[in-house]
């Protein structure tokens, strides 16, 4: 299967809406789940995850507390904030609105 590439700002869409649904995760886990959800399409490593998560903490957007993982290692878990979850229904909106205009183009006649 082709391997899709983001368009920027579409990987932070994607991370706050793994956080608003399944809870707080460290980054393997918002991997997996995104290549599961993906069909694995999207195969992200962590230096591609991890610009994300530190842009989205910075924002405010997410919060991370170290924690120990299923196999007992320590790990950084990221959850959504409150602002996170504003942020997240403004931008689900905006892509919407991208993805509905990117669409009417598409389907013009050439």
């Amino acid at each position: 299967m082709d391997r899709i590439r983001l368009l920027q700002g579409t990987l932070d869409l994607m991370v706050l809406r793994t956080l608003a649904t399944m809870g707080p995760q460290h980054s393997y886990g918002i991997a997996g789940r995104l290549k599961q959800v993906s069909g694995e399409a999207l195969d992200l490593n962590q230096g591609t995850l991890y610009p994300a998560l530190v842009r989205l903490e910075q924002q405010g957007w997410i919060k991370g507390s170290w924690a120990k993982t299923e196999s007992n290692r320590e790990a950084k878990y990221y959850a959504i904030t409150k602002t996170g979850r504003r942020a997240l229904g403004q931008e689900t909106e905006q892509w919407r609105r991208l993805a509905g205009l990117v669409e009417k183009l598409l389907a013009e006649e050439p």
